[in-house]
C-alpha cells in the first residue's frame, strides 16, 4: 500500500490555492471554489484541499512535507512574504523542522527526517 493523497478542509479553497502553490505544490486539477488538487515536487504524492462551511474543532491537521535542504527552502518561502512560527532547528528526535499554518490553521512541518524518518533508534 502506498499513500495516494491526503485531502484537507478549507473554508477558502482560493485563498489555500495561493498558500500551496506559494509553498511549491504544483497545482494540476482546478475546480474552483470547491476542490483543488496538487502534486508534490519532489516523488508521486498528491495533496487536495476542499470547502467546508466549518472547519472540523480542535487542533486541525498536521502535514509534513520533506527536503533535504530546508533551510533554503525555508529562507525562499521568507522572501516570498510566508511567515514562520517556527523557523529551521533540530528536534530531540532526530529532524530538523521548521512550522508554519495555513490559512485554515493547519499545522505546516517542513522537515528533513535523513534515516530518522523511518527508522528512528527506538524503531520497533
Amino acid at each position: 500500500m502506498n499513500l495516494n493523497q491526503v485531502t484537507i478542509p478549507s473554508l477558502d479553497v482560493y485563498k489555500s490555492t495561493e498558500f500551496y502553490k506559494a509553498l511549491g505544490l504544483n497545482l494540476i486539477v482546478n475546480a474552483l471554489p470547491r476542490y483543488v488538487r496538487f502534486e508534490c515536487p519532489d516523488g508521486d504524492s498528491t495533496f487536495s484541499v476542499h470547502l467546508v462551511e466549518k472547519l472540523p474543532k480542535g487542533e486541525g491537521t498536521s502535514i509534513y512535507f520533506e527536503n533535504e535542504n530546508i533551510d533554503k527552502v525555508v529562507k525562499s518561502l521568507v522572501e516570498k512574504g510566508l511567515k514562520f512560527d517556527e523557523l529551521p532547528n533540530d528536534k530531540s528526535w532526530g529532524w530538523r523542522e521548521a512550522r508554519l499554518k495555513d490559512v485554515d490553521n493547519n499545522q505546516i512541518i517542513i522537515f528533513h527526517g535523513g534515516n530518522n524518518r523511518k527508522n528512528p533508534p527506538w524503531r520497533i
